[in-house]
């Protein structure tokens, strides 16, 4: 076997093989982060192109839950059926944690990517006409991210008290969620959602409480110290993980059980 220490100068030729295997591995390790990125890049750029696709023929996506609307059954005598009303937070729930819908009268009607206006459209279809006893609504997250175009948080709440508003009329309960806490948007880099997240909880916070709403507050239960949703709770900054779901999920019972009272 070539032994380098036999060699004259094998020392430094030893040092210039090292220096560019590390040189070496660098490369490779940012080429990695590079792939890494361009394929978090293209992910989100074909959700925006379903998106974009979904907007101009079903805009508030009315297809989405109309086979599963018109196969589940009235609720039965003594039933208490709770629709969870959302957008992608609310629709990876059930994926990430279906023990928590399992053996309940709970049906889940999120919709990722959707904002308030897309709801209040579907709102009828997916929510009043399922006799539900109370609708948990959590929206807002997606009208701050300009998924459907810019919008004043002021029209954000609107929509969401024009939500409830139809849902009382139905003689249906209804249970506010606060937005949860996120930093930044992947999908959107360079808006910062801070401050209209607190804008908009605050204004959800006070309409519930002056028309006797239910109201979960999970942002104070998940926000960190630079007001993120916090790294462990997460799988991105904005949607939650499991751990991030079973933070919420006893903060929902709660309210659930005493809109149902």
């Amino acid at each position: 076997m070539f032994n380098l220490k036999k060699f004259k100068g094998g020392k430094l030729l030893l040092c210039l093989l090292l220096a560019a295997a590390t040189q070496a591995h660098a490369q490779q390790t940012d080429e990695q982060k590079k792939t890494e990125e361009q394929k978090k890049a293209e992910a989100w750029a074909n959700f925006q192109k379903m998106i974009e696709e979904r907007i101009h023929k079903d805009w508030a996506w009315m297809k989405r839950y109309e086979e599963d609307n018109a196969k589940l059954p009235a609720p039965a005598a003594g039933e208490k059926r709770v629709v969870f009303m959302g957008n992608s937070i609310t629709e990876g729930w059930i994926n990430t944690d279906p023990d928590f819908f399992k053996g309940k009268s709970y049906v889940n009607r999120g919709i990722g990517g959707q904002t308030t206006p897309q709801m209040l459209v579907r709102f009828r279809e997916d929510v009043i006409n399922l006799k539900p006893k109370v609708v948990v609504i959590l929206a807002g997250i997606n009208d701050i991210a300009e998924n459907t175009g810019p919008s004043k948080i002021e029209n954000v709440a609107g929509n969401i008290f024009s939500m409830a508003e139809l849902a009382k009329v139905a003689g249906i309960k209804v249970v506010f969620s606060s937005v949860i806490p996120a930093k930044a948007f992947p999908w959107h880099p360079g808006l910062d959602p801070r401050e209209p997240i607190a804008k908009l909880n605050a204004m959800l916070k006070e309409y519930a409480t002056k028309n006797h709403l239910g109201y979960i507050d999970y942002y104070s239960a998940m926000v960190g110290p630079e007001k993120e949703l916090k790294q462990e709770l997460c799988v991105d900054g904005v949607h939650p993980n499991m751990a991030g779901y079973k933070i919420m999920e006893p903060l929902a019972e709660q309210e659930i059980k005493k809109a149902l009272k």
